[in-house]
């Protein structure tokens, strides 16, 4: 592991509880797509998240970070982060990276802010393989929580082997996308899932779900399903 002092480049509100921060390391850093990071507040408090940037950009981190009143663990450190302008982490972090071995199907399953996670999966599976089939499912309970659906949507267009189904609990007038819930939505569209590698972030309820599911009525091979640090598959 690696401790590193971080200067605190840009710091962009994308909704009213999530935050797009980029921070510039001290020295040369590594991690694989899927790891994440220990934002260190003291010796005894280390607090993970993912990185949401990929191993190729060398340049700088990037996290999405959800803070509110709801979520003072979170806020806590957003409030260094404002106050400070720079912080200490520990990395990397984590075994649910991107498995490189074959060229399996991907489907990347999102909730919320976990799409940090399966962001950069995304990114690097696409960099070292274009035409890798790959569909990502992001939920939120709302449309502004999948706050970055328009980059989603660009990539597609650049790559018409990947999918992208965005799925909203409680939609508003003009939502076009689909609702429910993102483990829903797979199950519909999937017979079988046990030729697909599955990387999936968000509460750990879940992942859980998700685990039984497809393993149980999809045929799902569990050594083939990769979860992130809030996971814990």
């Amino acid at each position: 592991m690696t401790i590193l002092s971080c200067k605190v480049t840009s710091v962009e509100a994308i909704t009213d509880t999530v935050y797009r921060v980029r921070l510039l390391p001290e020295a040369d850093f590594s991690f694989r797509a899927g790891q994440y990071l220990m934002v260190v507040m003291d010796e005894r408090d280390k607090r993970p998240f993912s990185l949401a940037s990929t191993p190729s950009e060398h340049d700088y981190i990037e996290l999405h970070i959800g803070a509110s009143e709801l979520n003072l663990y979170a806020m806590a450190v957003m409030d260094r982060i404002l106050k400070d302008r720079e912080i200490v982490v520990d990395l990397p972090h984590g075994e649910a990276w991107l498995r490189e071995e074959d060229d399996r199907p991907l489907v990347l399953i999102a909730g919320g802010t976990g799409f940090s996670y399966v962001r950069s999966i995304l990114l690097t599976a696409l960099e070292r393989n274009p035409l890798r089939d790959i569909a990502i499912y992001w939920g939120g309970r709302e449309e502004k929580h999948l706050y970055d659906l328009n980059e989603l949507e660009a990539l597609t267009l650049q790559h018409p082997n990947l999918r992208v189904e965005a799925v909203v609990e409680q939609p508003e007038g003009g939502w076009q996308g689909r609702t429910g819930t993102v483990l829903a939505a797979v199950m519909q569209d999937y017979g079988t899932l046990a030729g697909h590698d599955i990387y999936i972030a968000g509460r750990f309820e879940m992942a859980k779900i998700a685990r039984e599911l497809f393993c149980n009525e999809r045929s799902a091979r569990e050594d083939r399903m990769f979860g992130d640090a809030f996971s814990f598959i």
